[in-house]
């Protein structure tokens, strides 16, 4: 290979400025991260998710970035053939939000963010693919959202309802339930109102029980346990009263615990809360219906809150007693969930114990445990536990819970009234957003025709340009009569185009997709690029468990029974970065002023520092507060490797070592290094780096140093540091007279024999106080273990003119000499 030109000479201290900027160039010319077909190697498809284009990458972007690239380099050499692209999520109320405040159009905002932010990850030293970069906002992509829509809309995946939704007032647009928390705007932190608005979905919940099989998704617990939830699968059955304004159907869990109802409560938005409500009632129900929909969904949900509610002046019969009991309204009961009512049943449901205790209402206890004499009527608080079933007639004697529930329902459903059901938390995913910037819906509405999908001859369907917005925040594509007049396609007569764009999720959803082929025009992505399918290794935070990771999960299984691609799970391991705190132990924000610049470090310490500080902080999955002095320890670090490689003489004392000492430092640390990378311990591998780099300067300043072991040493570490520093490894390399690129090469094989000590340390007690360490033979005897442990000094200085009276060997633990005085 022939050495790059370099303007000066190489500095005798460690100058990253001098190097690093030169090999970046280098590497871009060589397009040696270009990603190409190669049949003879594995793939690996690593990906880490895509950056909104704020403007400025922050410390936040490098954690998330430096040390899955670092695994990616690691993955290269050991053989494979990685793929590593990178795009931007462009879409989204940012940059429509600066046009409205500072007069800029969002396109010319959005790209010159992109290209300033593309120059910011090249200057990170990455690996990444940069011939596949696309945005969301590129009509080339976003023609392909549209794509989807419209063959959504034609298998009834996509539809338009009316309903209550979740708006938030500042940005103007309609919210999905995942996007409201504590009751705000998740990106705002507006408070969000409920309206009722005619939107388009996407039918999530046909996959509802798919998506609770992770099938061979190697996915983070926590991860697994956020998307369950959320989809919330509940089995039990539909029971039927009677009610003035007929049959009211109710789902419960626990069919079991039916005599135990003492009152029905529906949701504030029921549809026969007018019709049940009495007129003596009428005020105070109307009242507390408005009060209701100005909460979410979220909201009403806490259970830490106090219950409220309203008697409608109506009474439900028991379908099996024919008791009257009370129909109340309540907000912790949702129009969403179930049917939308509730039999209660306050002795064994504690948000039901909660409201009879409060309004006056009776508790009838129905599972008791066994041995127990029964709840009585001064209870504390709901028993939610196992045991008999209690008072309930036939039921009598049956255990309650999972175990009574099909014999209950099976004996309601002889009676034809009610029926075994399964109903699930998780809602169909609203995609409608009342914004500019973001896909235009590809809907035409005729007033002969309805609804109709724009034909895939006219897709895309672009945003209009130089737009104006409102103060108000209100779409320009409301008011833009030229873009929004357009001919049907069924009929070619006058029709008129939806306004709404799509929630920018949509973009995200299937992005992984289109790095196969982001410039191909006539389909979304190549099948013929499939064998790159699933994505290997995806990173990124924990907070798109259920928003992101939930709607890709989907969006695959659709694509999948679409005939698109073969693949049930879009990628085949997650793992979620921490997060990287301030200095004072506070998320990161300009208002708290603890924002860190990781520009502002590289120009003072270099790339390779900054990025071997970010791995060093703490467990990657764990993330922590950033302290300024820290990153003094791989800058020495480094400096010292310099020193390695480029000084004559070690400086300090000379030191005594052995060959095997010295092959056992190399393959016992190239070893745990190998595990860290596959196991992502990156905070481990600086500090098995930093160890051996002083062992090697050890040997330098040995005899060894004249040996093969030492070459062999000089250059695995060379090679272990090429993932993780990749800046100053290829420096190195080059210097050395490597042939290629360091990056280009094997990783090292650990010899297992190096690996292993012969030898074992054990700490010698005298009177039961630790008094030195030898290191003896893991095969030694007793004799010569006792040996070695009395010829230390520092035994022999405690053992001496005294009486050994007891000497104890643990092998491969401890030796003890017990001395006395000598008489």
């Amino acid at each position: 290979m022939t050495k790059p030109d370099i303007a000066e000479p190489r500095s005798e201290r460690y100058n990253p400025h001098a190097t690093e900027s030169k090999w970046q160039e280098r590497w871009e010319r060589d397009g040696l991260y270009t990603f190409r077909e190669d049949p003879s190697k594995t793939k690996h498809y690593a990906l880490t998710m895509f950056p909104y284009p704020s403007g400025n990458l922050h410390i936040g972007h490098w954690y998330a970035n430096v040390a899955p690239d670092a695994r990616a380099r690691w993955m290269r050499m050991r053989g494979y053939n990685v793929f590593f692209p990178m795009g931007f999520d462009a879409f989204g109320l940012p940059a429509e939000n600066a046009a409205i405040k500072n007069g800029v159009d969002p396109a010319k905002w959005t790209y010159s963010n992109i290209e300033y932010m593309t120059g910011q990850f090249q200057r990170m030293g990455t690996m990444i693919d940069w011939s596949r970069r696309f945005a969301t906002c590129d009509p080339e992509y976003y023609r392909w959202n549209q794509w989807f829509f419209t063959e959504f809309f034609r298998r009834g995946l996509a539809y338009k309802k009316g309903g209550l939704v979740n708006w938030c007032p500042k940005d103007q647009t309609v919210l999905a339930n995942e996007q409201v928390v504590n009751g705000h705007c998740e990106r705002c932190g507006a408070a969000v109102e409920r309206r009722n608005l005619s939107q388009w979905y996407l039918k999530i919940t046909d996959y509802a029980d798919e998506l609770l099989d992770f099938g061979d998704a190697d996915m983070p617990e926590r991860v697994r346990l956020m998307q369950t939830n959320w989809i919330g699968k509940s089995v039990g059955a539909e029971i039927t009263f009677g009610t003035p304004a007929g049959p009211e159907t109710v789902f419960t869990t626990r069919p079991d615990t039916l005599m135990g109802a003492t009152f029905l409560v529906l949701a504030p938005e029921h549809a026969k809360v007018t019709a049940l409500t009495t007129d003596g009632q009428r005020t105070e129900v109307e009242a507390y219906v408005a009060a209701a929909g100005r909460k979410t969904d979220v909201e009403r949900q806490q259970d830490a809150g106090e219950k409220t509610g309203v008697f409608t002046g109506s009474y439900a019969t028991h379908p099996v007693s024919g008791h009257q009991l009370p129909i109340w309204v309540a907000d912790y009961v949702l129009v969403t969930y179930g049917t939308g009512s509730i039999m209660a049943v306050p002795a064994h449901d504690e948000r039901d114990f909660a409201f009879a205790r409060k309004f006056g209402l009776e508790i009838r206890e129905v599972i008791r445990p066994e041995g127990s004499e029964g709840m009585g009527e001064h209870a504390e608080a709901a028993y939610v536990g196992e045991g008999l079933i209690v008072n309930s007639g036939e039921f009598d004697g049956l255990p309650g819970g999972k175990a009574s529930i099909a014999t209950v329902t099976g004996r309601l459903e002889e009676r034809g009234v009610a029926k075994a059901r399964t109903t699930f938390r998780l809602r169909d995913w609203l995609v409608s957003r009342q914004r500019y910037w973001g896909t235009p819906i590809p809907i035409v509405y005729c007033p002969e025709h309805g609804a109709q999908p724009v034909p895939e001859d006219q897709l895309p369907v672009r945003l209009p340009e130089n737009v104006e917005f409102t103060p108000t925040g209100q779409s320009p594509l409301k008011l833009d009569r030229e873009w929004t007049r357009t001919a049907c396609p069924v009929c070619g007569g006058e029709a008129e185009r939806d306004t709404d764009t799509m929630d920018t999720f949509v973009d995200s959803s299937w992005y992984m997709y289109r790095y196969l082929s982001p410039h191909d025009d006539t389909r979304p992505f190549d099948s013929a690029q499939s064998h790159l399918l699933p994505v290997d290794l995806y990173t990124g935070g924990i907070e798109h468990a259920i928003l992101h990771l939930l709607y890709s999960r989907f969006w695959t299984k659709a694509m999948r029974d679409m005939g698109l691609t073969t693949q049930s799970e879009p990628f085949r391991w997650l793992r979620n970065q921490g997060m990287i705190l301030g200095p004072d132990g506070e998320k990161m924000s300009k208002s708290r002023g603890n924002v860190v610049d990781p520009d502002d470090l590289v120009r003072e310490y270099g790339v390779d520092t900054v990025r071997a500080y970010l791995m060093s902080i703490a467990p990657w999955e764990d993330g922590g507060p950033w302290d300024p002095s820290g990153i003094q320890g791989p800058s020495r670090w480094l400096s010292r490797v310099w020193r390695l490689y480029f000084e004559e003489e070690a400086p300090g004392p000379a030191r005594a070592t052995t060959e095997a000492e010295l092959r056992y430092a190399v393959h016992s640390t190239l070893k745990k290094v190998s595990g860290d990378y596959e196991r992502m311990d990156f905070n481990t591998i600086f500090a098995s780096l930093n160890v051996l780099t002083d062992a090697i300067l050890d040997a330098k300043r040995s005899p060894v140093r004249q040996t093969p072991a030492y070459d062999e040493a000089l250059n695995v570490l060379n090679l272990m540091l090429a993932p993780f520093v990749p800046h100053i490894a290829e420096e190195i390399w080059t210097e050395r007279g490597g042939e290629g690129s360091v990056h280009t090469q094997a990783w090292p094989e650990v010899d297992e024999a190096a690996a292993t000590r012969d030898t074992v340390t054990i700490g010698v007690q005298v009177n039961g106080k630790v008094r030195g360490q030898v290191d003896i033979a893991k095969t030694a005897t007793q004799e010569e273990a006792l040996a070695a442990a009395r010829a230390h000094p520092d035994v022999a200085r405690f053992t001496e003119g005294k009486t050994t009276v007891k000497e104890i060997y643990v092998p491969g633990r401890i030796i003890n000499i017990v001395v006395k005085d000598a008489k």
